[in-house]
């Protein structure tokens, strides 16, 4: 089963141990939880969860203050019996000694610090969160790329290393490579991290392993980071159909937590290295309210109903021309004409050049006017 020993509960936390006598490296601690006993105290014991730690804060303290000796004795013997992982006392408060030695007499640690109780309460549970947090480990690289956390899957030799390394070059950082342990600590979020014998470190084919933290510097790594994308890299299939607008967002699931998915299909002379960069841009833009699909998705459906409402403009105006062509020849058609022949002036009454225009004139003259202008 999975936890953690009220040991290394003591020394992260930095609690003082007022029973250093009791083994607490055999104290297992599963619930990612915190209780304060208020009705324990008053002798309510429904539903009470003996698999969580039990906080006592300045209102503990002052009802304990105000009860009989015959009562301490009855209450904290009852409640010692379920066995809890431990009691820990805030704002340095002093333990009373009935229930200091029911804790001696049961094998349940008492622990004290300075903290305020509501604050020793939430880091408490996010510290407990964080440790007894659902865990796996996957084949894929973790690199922060601009603050989001990319995990690059793919088959091996795919190039999963080779594009964390330009990443890197490119000022990104490496979280883990080859081997990811992920973390659920909430149900949206989860977190990677790469194990302790292989953090720093990349495997490069034909080169070997290298560290990144000495060859780059340690402002090139990072020991923990959020999932944000997931890139899967495959080798280029013609006869797939891989999405070319984004509308939707894909999804692969990791402890039941849905994170966004991109196919990167691999095709020599592609900067995989770019790419990623780009979908993780593209992914905090989507964060932050921006869809460059939907935004030509948008523009497309405008452009779309413009034409629409431009086409309809148009046939109004044919069928208004078409009906207004057909009045004008009703019209006509009630008018007597008289088809005897109009009389015409002889041609040869006509002055010489009669209707011709001087083309050539107006041309000059147009250019001129032109050169006139740009002179001007």
């Amino acid at each position: 089963m999975q936890g953690i020993t009220v040991t290394q509960l003591i020394n992260s936390n930095h609690f003082k141990n007022l029973t250093p006598e009791i083994d607490t490296d055999s104290i297992i601690i599963t619930v990612p939880d915190v209780n304060r006993p208020a009705l324990p105290l008053a002798g309510f014991f429904a539903h009470f969860d003996n698999e969580r730690l039990q906080l006592i804060g300045n209102v503990e303290t002052e009802y304990i203050s105000l009860m009989y000796e015959e009562q301490k004795e009855r209450i904290f013997d009852q409640m010692c019996r379920y066995r809890f992982p431990g009691i820990i006392f805030s704002r340095n408060l002093q333990p009373d000694e009935i229930l200091l030695k029911k804790c001696h007499e049961y094998g349940i640690p008492c622990m004290v610090t300075h903290q305020p109780t509501a604050d020793l309460t939430a880091e408490l549970i996010r510290w407990l969160k964080a440790k007894l947090a659902p865990r796996i480990s996957i084949h894929g690289v973790l690199v922060d790329v601009y603050g989001e956390g990319v995990l690059i899957m793919g088959d091996s030799g795919v190039g999963k290393s080779e594009a964390a390394l330009e990443l890197i070059r490119r000022g990104h950082r490496l979280v883990a490579d080859d081997v990811v342990e992920l973390r659920r600590i909430s149900d949206v979020t989860l977190i990677g991290r790469a194990p302790n014998i292989t953090k720093h470190f990349i495997e490069l084919r034909g080169i070997g392993i290298i560290d990144v933290k000495a060859l780059f510097g340690a402002e090139c790594v990072k020991d923990v980071q959020t999932v944000d994308l997931v890139i899967k890299m495959e080798a280029w299939d013609k006869d797939r159909d891989y999405d070319r607008l984004g509308m939707e967002d894909q999804y692969t699931e990791f402890l039941g937590v849905k994170v966004v998915c991109n196919t990167l299909p691999i095709r020599p002379g592609r900067n995989l290295a770019v790419i990623c960069e780009t979908a993780a841009v593209n992914r905090r833009q989507k964060k932050m309210g921006y869809n460059a699909a939907k935004e030509l998705y948008n523009r497309v459906t405008e452009n779309m109903m413009k034409s629409a409402a431009e086409h309809e403009r148009s046939q109004r105006e044919e069928a208004l021309i078409a009906e207004r062509k057909k009045i004008g020849e009703e019209m006509n058609r009630d008018v007597p004409h008289n088809n005897a022949h109009l009389p015409t002036i002889e041609l040869k009454d006509m002055p010489e050049h009669y209707g011709e225009m001087d083309r050539n004139e107006c041309r000059i003259e147009s250019e001129s006017s032109g050169m006139d202008d740009l002179n001007d």
